[in-house]
């Protein structure tokens, strides 16, 4: 049965989980076109690059006119960044990079993107740019090494924005100097092709527009009142999206889940959940670069909290414990980018959540062990009764409403307390409670009357 609960939790998850994912063809009619809506928010990562090819492939299978990529990022690895690049300057249909929505940006990696689309377009109140490349894990390269990094990342710019027909000059600014430009800015030094408020405004605009794509075919965009395809990310890709802060949760949550086990043997629905919010979040944080020492100092951590539920000092060892999570969880990714790093607030609440979570349990737990046995035989050593028949060394008592054979080493007269001392199978061995031991029956007087 508890397998069986366990089972039903994992369906639930994965249900919840897969809710929302790859889409179904919206009715439409045949004459009307088709623009794939892509959506890359957050870190540019592989699974990034997996999403954006399918999206890309996904177009081609529908007949869509154009693939919308929305834009709302702070960067990522150069690694995944080209991939997607490669990917949009493949795709059969052409690709409109849009930052959107308003407030958003499209820094570093993201500028990279948005300026090999065919179509640039960002929506008012966004920013892009800031594209100088760093190093992530490690210190970053110095003299010859940091300006062959440069150069390279400089050239790719310069040879995207060239054929796109772009401001190469602007471009290369954003990654030798890490300019940003705001919506007007980018528009003004032809770094993007229009401004649009927003997915309606951005295809009526596009309507008629010709594009020269990378192959030298000039295309000419048919977007107004296009059916728009919602392209999201499968149930393998959500799970493999995160941040940093959120994996770090969820590693934390399956730690939780799996001491949750391990206190209360049996369970098994927490060391699943556990183990798989484990597996999760390992997979989440395998692409960021590790500091191990801050690891190190997150283990020491749950060592003190452990400690102080062990021994308690007043808190101290749990608020010692709860400074080294914090500590390591912030100094755990090693990057000079702060949106890759785990933040303060995420990190200090967790570890003070975790803390009261493991000192609460631990001191249940102890506490649990070291009280007395309330079932069974050890249950009964203690326990008071009464005498149902005088105890010569043997006779009947009531205890707990029940009626047992019981042996005294000394006589206990009937209707006296009794305390229980062992038990011996079916028998027990007892003695007169305190104050009953002077106790004795009442004596006949000498000349009272008797009618036995």
């Amino acid at each position: 049965m508890k397998i069986g609960r366990a089972a039903l939790v994992l369906v639930f998850l994965f249900l919840a989980l897969g809710a929302g994912g790859r889409p179904a063809d919206a009715p439409a009619a045949a004459a009307r076109p088709k623009v794939v809506l892509l959506r890359l928010h957050g870190m540019v990562l592989p699974v990034t690059a997996e999403y954006i090819r399918h999206g890309i492939r996904y177009a081609q299978q529908s007949g869509a006119g154009a693939v919308v990529i929305e834009l709302s990022t702070p960067g990522g690895l150069d690694s995944a960044m080209r991939e997607i690049i490669e990917a949009i300057l493949q795709s059969p249909a052409p690709v409109i990079g849009y930052v959107s929505p308003s407030g958003a940006r499209s820094a570093s990696a993201g500028f990279f993107i948005l300026e090999s689309c065919d179509l640039a377009v960002m929506a008012p109140g966004t920013n892009t740019g800031a594209s100088h490349p760093v190093v992530l894990g490690g210190p970053q390269p110095q003299g010859i090494e940091a300006q062959k990094i440069q150069n390279d990342a400089a050239a790719y710019m310069r040879s995207l924005a060239t054929h796109r027909g772009r401001n190469a000059a602007a471009a290369v600014d954003a990654v030798v100097h890490s300019a940003s430009f705001t919506d007007e800015e980018a528009l003004q030094q032809h770094l993007i092709d229009f401004i649009a408020p927003d997915l309606p405004g951005l295809l009526r605009q596009a309507q008629g527009r010709r594009v020269a794509r990378i192959n030298g075919q000039v295309v000419t965009l048919n977007t107004a009142g296009a059916v728009i395809l919602p392209y999201g990310m499968s149930l393998r890709e959500r799970m493999l999206d995160m941040d940093p802060g959120l994996a770090f949760l969820i590693l934390a949550a399956g730690a939780i889940c799996l001491y949750i086990e391990f206190t209360h043997p049996g369970v098994i629905v927490p060391g699943v959940i556990g183990v798989l919010l484990l597996a999760l979040g390992l997979m989440g944080m395998a692409v960021f670069p590790i500091r191990w020492a801050a690891a190190a100092l997150i283990l020491l951590g749950l060592a003190l909290i452990v400690i102080e539920a062990k021994f308690p000092a007043h808190g101290l060892w749990a608020v010692g414990g709860i400074t080294a999570i914090t500590l390591g969880a912030v100094f755990l990714i090693d990057t000079p980018l702060p949106a890759m790093r785990i933040g303060w607030g995420e990190a200090g609440g967790l570890a003070a959540a975790l803390g009261l979570l493991m000192t609460i349990t631990l001191r249940l737990v102890i506490r649990a062990r070291r009280a007395k046995l309330m079932s069974g035989a050890e249950g009964l050593v203690g326990a008071i009764g009464t005498a149902r028949q005088a105890l010569a060394p043997e006779g009947e008592v009531l205890l707990g409403g029940e009626h047992w054979r019981a042996r005294a080493a000394h006589p206990v007269p009937a209707g006296a307390r009794i305390r229980v001392n062992a038990v011996h199978g079916l028998l027990l061995e007892v003695e007169a409670a305190p104050g009953e031991a002077g106790r004795a029956a009442p004596e006949k007087s000498a000349g009272q009357a008797t009618t036995e």
